[in-house]
C-alpha cells in the first residue's frame, strides 16, 4: 500500500500565499510523475500542475505565474507553492503519484491523496 499523505492547506486572504506538501510512503521502487489536482463544490476535478520525475513542470493557464510545482525526490515529496491567491482557488487540492514497484516503466500504478482544503477568502 502506497500512501500520499498532504498538508499545508487552510485559510488565506485574497493575495496571500500557501505551500501545499505531498509526502509518498510504503515500498516501491520509485514514483513517476507526480501532480496537484482541485475540485471546486460543483466544479469537475482538474489539474493543476505536474511533475515528471526530471523535474520538467507544466501548469494550468489559470495559475501560470502564480503557482510552482517542485519536488524533492530523495523524500519523496511533491510541494506546491501558491502565490497571491484569488477566491477563484478555492477548492479541495489533491495530491496524485505514478508510482512503479519494479525497473519496468510499463508497469505504473496511481495513487491519489486525501486532500487539502484551500479557501481563498476576506
Amino acid at each position: 500500500q502506497v500512501q500520499l499523505v498532504e498538508s499545508g492547506g487552510g485559510l488565506v486572504q485574497p493575495g496571500g500565499s500557501l505551500r501545499l506538501s505531498c509526502v509518498a510512503s510504503g515500498i516501491f521502487f520509485s514514483i513517476s510523475d507526480m501532480a496537484w489536482y482541485r475540485q471546486a463544490p460543483g466544479n469537475q476535478r482538474e489539474l493543476v500542475a505536474s511533475i515528471t520525475s526530471g523535474g520538467m513542470p507544466n501548469y494550468a493557464d489559470s495559475v501560470k505565474g502564480r503557482f510552482a510545482i517542485s519536488r524533492d525526490n530523495a523524500k519523496n515529496t511533491v510541494y506546491l507553492q501558491m502565490n497571491s491567491l484569488e477566491p477563484e482557488d478555492t477548492a479541495l487540492y489533491y495530491c496524485w503519484a505514478a508510482v512503479s514497484f519494479t525497473r519496468n516503466p510499463a508497469s505504473l500504478y496511481q495513487y491519489w491523496g486525501q486532500g487539502t482544503q484551500v479557501t481563498v477568502s476576506s
